[in-house]
This record gives C-alpha cells, structure tokens and sequence, in this order.
C-alpha cells in the first residue's frame, strides 16, 4: 500500500496478510509475506485510476476488462483485489491483494473488512502524505534559501566596496535587486595611464547560475580590459570565453567604456544593453554603439563609439529595470520620460535621487519591485568662472588632444561644454567651435605634423567678459611670420597659394586673434566676448600672450 503521486507507484505482497487472518485456524501460524516484487508504474491517464476512484469497495482485478497498462501489470503480478483507498474524494492509494493461502476466493466478509480497512486507513495515509509533503517542502525551501545566500555572497563579493575619488569628477552608483538575489551588475576598474574602466551589465536569470555567470562575466571582463585597450575589443574577447560555457538560455547584456579623465574623452562599446544618457549643456542625448549580448554567438564584432565629457556634463549608465518599471495601469516608465529626466535634473549622485523620486511615483508606494535597478554616473565638475569682476583670469580647464586625424572634434566638444554655461550667444558659441576646430586641425597638422608623441595643448581662460582660447602646438613658427591676406579673385586665377586661409577664417570667425611662439611652441589665442554690448578694448591688451 502505498500513495498516489504524479506517476503512481504500487507495492504488493505476494499473500495478503488481513486476509489470512480471516481464514486461518486458531492454531495455524501467520506466514511471513513474500518478499516485495517489482512496483509497478501507472501512468497519471491511465484509466485503471479513474475506475478505482469510482469504485465502491474491493475490485476484483481477474475481472477487469479496461485497456489499461496498469491492469494487465496487476494481472502479470499476480495481484487479485485491488482496495481503494479515498480521502475526501481523492483517490491517494490502493491495497493490492495476491490470491489467499488457501487457495480459495475471498469471501464477503473478507471484502467487508477490507472495506472497512479502507475507510479508516486512507484518512491515515493522507496524513502521512501530506506530512511527507510538508518536510519536502521544508527542505527544498530551506536549499533554495541556502542557494539564495551564497550567490547573494557571490554577487555582493563582486560589487565594488567603494567607488574611486577622481578629481574633478564625481562618481556615483546605486544598485537594488527586486529580489534577494538579481542579475544586475557594474564595476570600476582602474587602468593604465590614469583610466578607467566603467562597466554595466545585466545577466538574464536570477538565483545562483545568474551570480555565477555575473562573476565569470566580471573576472573575464576585467582581465581582458588590463590586456586590451579597446572596449570593442574586450567585448569581442569576453564574447568568446563566455559562447562555450553559457547556460542554455542565458545571456549578458554589457556596456563598457574607458574614461580619460584629462578630457573627458570617454571610448565605448555595447553588447545590448540600454543606451546610456549623455547630460550636455543643450539637454540630453543618447550614446549609441551596436553589438549582440554576449554568451549567444561566438565571432561577434562589436562597434566602438566616443564622445566627450565636457565640465558640466554627466553620464548616466542604466540597467532596464528603471525604464520598464510599470505603473498600476501597466504603462511603462519607458525611455522618454528617463531622457527628459536626464536633461532636467542635475547631474552626479543628485541626478540618481531625482530618477528614484520620478520612478516611485510613477509606480506607486506600495508597488512591488519588478526587475532589478541599478545606475552609475559619472559626472564632470564645473571649475567656477572668476569671481568679483577681477581682471585676474580663472583658467577653466586644461586638457590634450592626439595629433590625429579627426580629434578636432574632442576639442571642439571639450570648449562648447565649457563655455555653453556661461551665457554666450548661440551664434558666437557657433563661431568660437568652428575657429577652435579649424585651429586644432592647423595644430596638429602642421605644428605638429600629426605626430602622436607631440599633442596640441587647450586651454580655456574665462574672464568677466570674454573667454580665449589657448592653442598651443609643438611647430614653434615665428609670430611675426608674413603671411597673404586671401583674395578669391587671384587664388581662382591662380595667383595665391592656398596657405594662409585657415588663418584667415579663423580670424574671422572670432572677436579677436593672436600668435605667439618661443621658437619652439606656437600659440594661437581666440578671444570670443561673452556679450554682444561689448566694448572693444584697446590696442595692447594682449601684448604679453
């Protein structure tokens, strides 16, 4: 006699025990049962299990003519009574009889006392069921726990401890799984020549194969960023260690992106996750690269992107649990409503504050947590401009760019995010980036023959009513070099050699323009006012630049 379960299984003896002691005599010893045969297995449709729960008392097997696999099992087995047992209309075992010792059929009062067996042992099964049930159940919640705390340690383990102090940077994290455990991770990983490496991730799954496959993501990661200098390059590496080993299934969403922190200069590249928000001067934008999750296809390449953190700026790394929370009428919080966050609010931590003030009400006080959060900024300090109206100047900031080609464009970001706060026109901001990229471009191809171990130095130096910009390259030409004023008529006739007109649209495009070199740098100065009420000052201000 045993219970029913998902595929019922049944023990019999060979004789039946109550039923001997019916009909032996009063001197005959009780034989010991044969030993157990085979369990036979019924399966859940088996019909045998539907007319055994209808029945009204003892069955007679031999008798059975059902198309049933479980019957012709009984039948090969020897078994001649089946006795249901039913606790509140559940059918939760059988007694299984073999033939009786003395070979005769079993009578009525044989089949009564089975019955009566019956009624009074299936309620007492049914308790040793559900007492069985209950201990099951305790210890697999009390494993699942256990599993729950150690990929709990794992994933706390794996979170950086404390977050570096960059000067004239400001960092800042929150991470808040939606249960004991998720699959949300980020780090900060300190590189060679004063970078850093920011990474954001998202493992799908929870529990502990996600704490394991977030660790194995974290270390190969790590270990590819301090060997590789490319972020599209570390993914296409981690890509690779993961494809073998990842669970069916699984998968990592990454971004990973390397900060130069002396301009801002951030380089990175994305495996699916979601893009990251960019706070500029002009609102927000989103920073786009394109790449497949890691762990799905070996041989993935994965596009690299940059752009550049001017002071001011802040950069917001999200995971999806922020943007596809829901409110009680199941709308999204959705990416529109996190752009325009980004673009409203301060940057650094107090940005973070302000999107978990926003997400609240969104869903509700009382609205339970769907999927994990986690945010990382990293938010560029703004040097103050010089206070009181003093005529000392404040240098704003100083940063290099590479000779190479095309990095007029990191200088041109770098300047506008400096000066876009500080009140200056539209039209003269224009102006000031066209100059400030024309010559970026003039120093690094000719002052410096765009040779990579000789960088073009910026400097932005504010005053209470103009910025200059400082461009200084290793060419050291003489200040007092002639050069031709451009005229189109004799450049179109071929008179007039094409130098010189870098120069001269750059003077144009300023307020003011001046060179300077100690034979062996060069410095041009771009003075740009701040207001259009201006004063020109008088000849000789900048005689000592």
């Amino acid at each position: 006699m045993t219970a029913l379960t998902g595929s019922i299984r049944r023990r019999f003896l060979g004789r039946s025990v109550a039923a001997e002691r019916s009909s032996r005599r009063p001197t005959e010893p009780v034989a010991a049962p044969a030993d157990d045969v085979a369990p036979v297995d019924f399966a859940p449709n088996d019909p045998l299990l539907a007319y055994l729960q209808s029945a009204s008392g003892a069955v007679d097997v031999e008798s059975l003519e059902l198309d049933s696999p479980g019957v012709t099992a009984l039948k090969a087995a020897g078994v001649k009574l089946a006795v249901p047992l039913v606790s509140q209309g559940e059918l939760i075992g059988v007694l299984n009889l073999g033939p009786r010792r003395s070979e005769q059929e079993y009578s009525t009062d044989d089949r009564k006392l089975l019955d009566n067996l019956a009624a009074q042992a299936a309620p007492a099964l049914r308790v040793g069921q559900l007492v069985r049930q209950q201990e099951a159940e305790a210890r697999t919640r009390q494993r699942f726990e256990q599993e729950l705390e150690v990929a709990r340690l794992i994933q706390q383990n794996f979170l950086p401890k404390q977050l570096p102090e960059l000067p004239g940077w400001q960092i800042a994290a929150y991470y808040r799984p939606a249960r004991e455990v998720g699959g949300d991770f980020y780090d900060v990983i300190p590189l060679g020549d004063g970078q850093l490496g920011f990474v954001i991730g998202d493992v799908t799954d929870k529990g502990v194969p996600a704490a394991l496959v977030m660790a194995a993501t974290r270390s190969v990661l790590r270990a590819s960023a301090q060997r590789l200098v490319n972020p599209c390059e570390v993914l296409e590496r981690v890509n690779e260690h993961l494809c073998p080993d990842m669970p069916a299934k699984m998968f990592v969403t990454c971004l990973y992106g390397v900060l130069e922190p002396a301009t801002g200069r951030f380089r990175f590249a994305n495996a699916g996750h979601d893009l990251p928000y960019v706070k500029t001067a002009g609102g927000s934008v989103e920073l786009r690269a394109r790449g497949m999750p890691l762990g799905l296809m070996p041989g993935m390449r994965y596009e690299e992107k940059e752009t550049v953190l001017a002071p001011g700026d802040s950069l917001l790394l999200h995971s999806d649990g922020v943007v596809e929370a829901h409110n009680p009428e199941g709308d999204m919080f959705g990416f529109p409503r996190l752009k325009a966050a980004v673009a409203t609010y301060p940057g650094g931590g107090e940005l973070i504050d302000r999107v978990l003030t926003d997400l609240a009400a969104h869903t509700g006080p009382d609205a339970e947590q769907e999927d994990d959060i986690t945010m990382v900024v990293l938010a560029r300090a703004v040097v103050p401009m010089a206070a009181g109206g003093g005529s000392v100047p404040q240098q704003v900031v100083e940063f290099e760019v590479p000779s190479a080609e095309g990095n007029e464009r990191l200088a041109l970001a770098q300047v506008s995010g400096v000066v876009a706060p500080l009140g200056m026109s539209d039209a003269n901001l224009k102006r000031l980036e066209t100059a400030v990229a024309e010559a970026t471009m003039n120093a690094m191809e000719h002052g410096n023959n765009y040779d990579t171990d000789k960088p073009v130095t910026v400097r932005v130096v504010g005053e209470p009513d103009r910025v200059r910009v400082q461009i200084t390259d290793h060419g050291g030409a003489p200040a007092d070099r002639e050069t031709e004023v451009p005229d189109i008529e004799a450049k179109l006739a071929g008179l007039q050699r094409p130098r010189g007109w870098g120069l001269f649209l750059i003077k144009n495009m300023v307020d003011e323009a001046h060179e300077a070199s100690d034979g062996h740098l060069h410095t041009l100065e771009l003075v740009m006012y701040l207001h259009d009420d201006r004063t020109t000052p008088e000849e000789g201000d900048h005689d000592d630049q």
